[in-house]
């Protein structure tokens, strides 16, 4: 276990009912603007590993040699969704990408990388691609404004909107419609995870790899499963299946 550096202010435990014996705290610390040499963090970090090493003196020294995380995780680069105090799991335990509006595109080669090493090296059984309601990545490309170099990533996410059109449309509450949208933008990033060959090749060599779909809502703080996983080539849709020469 990992907990968290000691907080300045209430801690307020979060259930441990996913792991006995395990449990984080959410905290209340807040950067200072003030700490301009950021030596506040520096001493949040020496708190934190102290606590660490109390409860574990050979954590550290046993992560350095590997890592081995089953888990990777694709999110959204917001600040209100960290992967891995949301999931409760310590250091070592996730594999993590995350940029803006948790967008997985063909052409990304930051994100395939991430995948490529997750899938062929760490050998993940479990992909994770993490929306979250509130996003204002999607917030923005529902929108007709202009935003700057950001707008060519946004396209992504209109092209998702194109593909849904009649449904989303079909929604007249703004909000439920935004909510719809990033749903199917996850959905949609985590399809493109099964069309790339790194995953395709992975199921042909029976390697167990599940894709899975997930928001996050921040006002509850809860994550729910979407209406869509995958454990196997029939993910596939045709023209994106490929063969191995």
């Amino acid at each position: 276990m990992c907990p968290p550096s000691e907080p300045s202010g209430s801690k307020s435990p979060i259930p441990s009912e996913l792991d006995p014996g395990r449990v984080f705290t959410a905290t209340s610390n807040k950067f200072s603007v003030e700490d301009s040499n950021l030596d506040g963090l520096l001493e949040n970090n020496r708190k934190w590993a102290k606590a660490v090493l109390k409860e574990d003196p050979e954590f550290f020294r046993n992560i350095a040699i590997r890592q081995e995380p089953k888990i990777l995780w694709i999110g959204c680069s917001d600040s209100r969704v960290p992967a891995n105090q949301i999931v409760q799991l310590g250091p070592g335990e996730v594999f993590v990408h995350r940029n803006i509006a948790n967008v997985v595109s063909h052409s990304d080669l930051n994100c395939l990388s991430v995948l490529q090493y997750a899938v062929e090296v760490l050998k993940v059984e479990h992909i994770i691609v993490c929306g979250h309601y509130n996003c204002g990545g999607v917030g923005a490309a529902i929108g007709h404004g202009q935003f700057g170099l950001i707008d060519n990533w946004l396209r992504y996410i209109k092209d998702v909107y194109r593909l849904h059109y009649e449904e989303l449309e079909a929604i007249k509450d703004e909000t439920q419609r935004l909510r719809r949208l990033i749903e199917l933008n996850t959905i949609n990033s985590a399809q493109n995870v099964c069309h790339s060959t790194i995953v395709q090749n992975a199921w042909k060599n029976g390697q167990k790899l599940t894709v899975h779909a997930w928001a996050y809502d921040i006002d509850m703080g809860v994550a729910k499963r979407l209406e869509w996983a995958a454990s196997d080539g029939n993910a596939v849709e045709g023209i994106y299946a490929t063969e191995t020469n």
